[in-house]
Parts: structure tokens; C-alpha cells; sequence
């Protein structure tokens, strides 16, 4: 049976190429030409970006053109299925956290499979969050309002790094924003057999954790946050998933164990959404409404 898309993206939907990862180099390629088509990002007048390397990884930064003394801090990972894509070419959000937020937003350019399987991608983003706590004060950041934050397979490595964070005493995070996760390498929920749904399919989740755990044994939890056993005391979630996604399931089942083990979890699901349609058209009333839902939730676990 036929999954139910929005009327506003199913034209589009049905247009769109075959997303084929099998090849990271060549996906990465086509992901290439895909931008060189499309116009450079315009940052919005209220906003700093600027270049930093902090714990040695390269990252962009987004916060307020005049931001507040002590503001809160983000920790973003892109997304593009653990192999492909950068924080340059993923500067919406970023953005748009940074203004629902009021805050600083560092997007980074984490090491990408499969040439730097698990754990080089959760490492970058746990020495980035470390400095960013060591160094509030000089960020002029808020300590109890740090957070970590990413989208698809940049969700994963979020909250594997909340993980992580919880078990070594800190750094103490305020939330955990969770777009579209990629969870689970398993792969057994129903829609994870999703065969032909736009953008992402069976096939796609089954490449993209075969280069990310290439080497590795008895896949830990930091790797796939679905296999924790134990939830308690992870800071609070913000879950968005989409309906016609075959990763819906995995992200509905983690938010209901976290709520089921007492973290604060907040799930949306985007109806007639597949994987990626906010960012491949944001311009869509249905996609800016998805967009709203984690911006404000953004907004709400970080304010004073």
C-alpha cells in the first residue's frame, strides 16, 4: 500500500532521483553537483557565521550579531548518511537554530565514513562538546544550557553522544534535538522495509550502517542509541520524525523508552513528510511547519 504524502510535496516526491550510497564517492559527487545548481546561502543580517576549529575539528558558527552575556550553545551534526555531506552545505538550520535560540551554534565538519568508520564521527562531536563546556565562559556561553543536536544520521551521533555524556559525568546537556534519527542498525522495525519511499529506502539504511560500522564488533550503543538498555537520566528530547520515512519507527520507539524510563521526550511526526523533505524544500507551508516544530521546541528547552 502506497504511503500517504502531502499534496504540496507529492509532484515533487515523485521526480526525485534514487538516493544510492552504495558508492560513497560517487554519492558524494552527485551531492556536489546537486549544490553547484542551487544558490549559496544567505545569512540572515541578524546572524554571525564564522570558521573555527575548535578541538581540532573544523566547524561553522552561527549566533546573534549582538547575543546575550550568557547565551545557550548547540553542538550540530549534519546529516548525509554517515558518509557524505559537510556543514557548509547544510547552513539552514544551523541558522535557524542559532535565531530560535538566541545562541551559538557550531555545525561540524565530522569525519565521514566509510574512510573514518565508528567511532571517528561520535569522537569529533564529543571533543566538541567537551571544549565547548570547558570554555563557556570565555564563549560567553551558559553552561546549563548546552545542548546537542542533529539531523538524520547527525541525529544518531547526537545521541550517542548523550549517551556518552551521561555515563562520564557530563558535560551536563539541557537537551537533545533529534531530527529524522537514524538509531537502530538492525534495521527490523516496519517501516525500516520500506523498499521505495522517496529519498531514503531499506536498502539505503543497510548501506549507510555498512560503511559506518565497517571493523567494528558488537555494535555498542554509542554507535546505535536503540540498543541502550538504560535511558535514565539523559537530558530532555526533542524527536521529529516523518511519516513516510522507513527510519519513522525507530525514532518513535526511542522516544516512547525514554519517556517510558522518565526523560522528558517530546515526539512529533510530520504527516505526508519523507526523509530530508524539509531540507530539500523548505519553502513548502507544510515543510516550514515541520521546521517550526523543532525550532520552537529549540527554543523552549534552552531559554532561561
Amino acid at each position: 500500500m502506497p504511503l500517504f504524502l502531502d499534496p504540496e510535496l507529492a509532484p515533487y516526491a515523485h521526480a526525485l532521483p534514487t538516493t544510492d550510497i552504495a558508492d560513497p564517492v560517487a554519492a558524494r559527487a552527485r551531492l556536489a553537483a546537486l549544490r553547484a545548481g542551487r544558490p549559496p546561502f544567505a545569512v540572515p543580517g541578524d546572524l554571525v557565521r564564522s570558521r573555527a576549529e575548535p578541538a581540532g575539528v573544523p566547524a561553522l558558527t552561527f549566533r546573534p550579531a549582538a547575543p546575550a552575556p550568557a547565551a545557550p550553545a548547540i553542538v550540530y551534526l549534519h546529516g548525509g548518511g554517515f558518509v557524505m555531506g559537510d556543514a557548509e552545505g547544510d547552513q539552514p538550520l544551523p541558522a535557524q537554530l542559532a535565531r530560535a535560540t538566541g545562541g551559538l551554534v557550531l555545525s561540524l565538519d565530522y569525519r565521514l565514513a566509510p574512510e573514518h568508520p565508528y567511532p571517528a564521527a561520535h569522537d569529533d562531536g564529543h571533543a566538541v562538546l567537551c571544549w565547548v563546556a570547558a570554555n563557556a565562559g570565555e564563549l560567553a556561553v551558559d553552561p546549563g544550557r548546552i545542548a546537542i543536536a542533529g539531523s538524520s544520521a547527525g541525529a544518531c551521533i547526537a545521541a550517542g553522544i548523550a549517551l556518552r555524556a551521561r555515563d562520564e559525568g557530563g558535560p551536563r546537556l539541557a537537551a537533545q534535538l533529534l531530527e529524522i534519527p537514524v538509531l537502530d542498525d538492525r534495521a527490523e522495525t516496519g517501516s525500516a522495509r520500506y523498499e521505495h519511499t522517496p529519498m531514503w529506502t531499506r536498502m539505503n539504511i543497510l548501506d549507510s550502517w555498512a560503511h559506518y560500522l565497517r571493523g567494528v564488533t558488537g555494535v555498542p550503543a554509542y554507535a546505535a542509541p536503540a540498543r541502550a538498555a538504560d535511558l535514565r537520566g539523559l537530558p530532555p528530547a526533542y524527536i521529529g520524525v516523518c511519516s513516510a520515512d522507513p527510519l519513522r519507527d525507530e525514532g518513535i520507539d526511542y522516544a516512547r523508552r525514554l519517556a517510558d524510563q522518565g526523560v522528558a521526550t517530546e515526539l512529533r511526526m510530520y504527516p505526508g513528510l519523507f526523509h530530508g523533505a524539509t531540507g530539500m524544500f523548505p519553502d513548502l507551508d507544510v515543510t516550514r511547519r515541520a521546521r517550526a516544530a523543532l525550532l520552537d521546541a529549540a527554543g523552549r528547552l534552552l531559554s532561561s
